[in-house]
């Protein structure tokens, strides 16, 4: 059987973040774990399905993988698989999304009850007490009669919602389904189904495990406590150096010249990426933190997902995302926690989407600088490239490359950025002249 991952899309919705499945978190990045999960499985033949604009990356990370191009990402997952189902000829294959992280045992069990069929097909199947925006299955005993796309709360035609993990017994006969429907947006693919589940015997496969999408950045949140280590004792890396005042506590990875300075804590889960500064009396916990990272004197970084090369200074970070090549001000501060304790929104292309998080911080996309005594709403996203001037709080999303700062009225003020960030190399020799 041969897998086909499909991981072409342009991550829009991952704003102010780029490039999801490329994303350093919890020392691997959303591809590798991907992959890992499905070799593990026993899928040992993949195919992976980019776009212009991951596949040379792909390519380079996997030499012994087939990696082919999406010709029209405006196609969804159709054009993904009429991209790739020519490279399959008529053996079975298993469609998987990139965005969504489940168990090796949910694979293993798709390919264990594929060998009971000839025809038709598999779908994975997750029952939900509560509304979740995706596609539902209809279902008559174990056969599924058809997929009703994000019905609306109140409007769900049964509790079964589509995990994309899809076995089907001819890929032939599914490129065909494909190059024959009339779809009405990018859901060409769904109604190529609607035909073969008229046709073919399609069955729903129960799955009760993990599962999690990842589509916006709040997400890779919901994702940390699966990547980071379980229970265990410390692994640290023996060119880490440790200062005897250090505390290292509970299931945590040290990388490679990582340097913990005295009276430093790290408090598992967690893991230091190679070459970072863990800096005195700094506090890291439930977090990831990546390479070349300095977090600066009395730093508190709590169940947050932290890029490479970023720096900061006295600062508390809670519940945040933040890409790479970021320095934050003396401090800097995320407000995680509405004075409510209800759930926070966030807006995505001009519509409130509730994350489903009552702790939910700031999400910083690369190349930002913040000034001193910079302060974040629960919630914010800030674009990158942006500069943040020093007491300035940030109580609404920022464009791109933005300029912001506080008017006398105590209004924010935003424009274009006019500087340009930093390389982060140009950094190195600071970095390398810390303790």
């Amino acid at each position: 059987m041969i897998a086909i991952l499909i991981v072409a899309g342009r991550s829009k919705r991952f704003w102010p973040l780029s490039e999801k499945t490329l994303f350093p978190i919890a020392g691997t990045m959303l591809i590798h774990e991907q992959i890992q999960r499905l070799q593990s499985a026993g899928l040992k033949d993949i195919l992976i399905v980019g776009g212009e604009h991951n596949k040379a990356e792909f390519e380079e990370m996997f030499p012994k993988l087939t990696v082919i191009e999406q010709e029209n990402l405006e196609l969804g997952m159709r054009g993904a698989l009429l991209s790739a189902l020519p490279h399959c000829k008529d053996q079975h294959v298993m469609i998987v999304s990139g965005n969504d992280v489940i168990d090796v045992q949910a694979y293993k069990d798709l390919l264990k009850r594929s060998k009971g069929i000839t025809r038709g097909g598999l779908i994975l199947a997750r029952k939900v007490s509560t509304y979740f925006p995706g596609g539902y299955l209809t279902v008559k005993g174990r056969r599924i009669t058809g997929i009703v796309e994000k019905p609306g709360a109140g409007n769900e035609p049964s509790d079964l919602v589509n995990i994309v993990a899809h076995v089907h017994m001819s890929g032939a006969e599914l490129l065909a389904a494909l190059k024959h429907v009339k779809p009405t947006k990018d859901d060409g693919y769904e109604v190529a189904l609607h035909g073969l589940f008229e046709s073919h015997p399609y069955e729903a496969v129960a799955y009760d495990g993990v599962w999690q999408p990842v589509k916006y950045p709040w997400h890779l949140l919901s994702l940390l406590p699966i990547l980071l280590p379980k229970n265990g004792k410390p692994k640290i890396d023996t060119t880490a150096k440790i200062h005897k005042t250090a505390v290292i506590e509970g299931a945590v990875v040290i990388g490679k010249n990582v340097k913990v300075l005295a009276h430093a804590t790290v408090m598992g889960p967690c893991t230091i990426g190679d070459d970072s500064i863990i800096a005195n009396n700094a506090l890291v916990r439930g977090s990831s933190v990546g390479k070349r990272c300095v977090i600066g004197y009395n730093t508190e970084v709590a169940r947050s997902v932290i890029g490479d090369d970023v720096w900061t200074h006295t600062s508390y970070l809670g519940d945040s995302v933040l890409g790479s090549n970021i320095s934050l001000g003396a401090g800097t501060t995320t407000g995680n926690l509405r004075l409510d304790e209800s759930e926070i929104s966030s807006a995505v292309s001009h519509e409130s989407i509730s994350t489903g998080l009552s702790k939910f911080g700031v999400v910083l996309g690369s190349g930002c600088r913040t000034g001193i005594h910079t302060c974040f709403a629960p919630g914010v996203k800030i674009g990158a490239g942006s500069f943040i001037n020093s007491a300035t709080l940030v109580t609404a999303d920022i464009p791109d490359g933005s300029f912001v700062k506080m008017e006398n009225v105590g209004k924010m003020m935003i424009r274009e950025n006019r500087s340009q960030t930093a390389d982060a190399k140009t950094r190195e020799h600071m970095r390398k002249k810390l303790p």
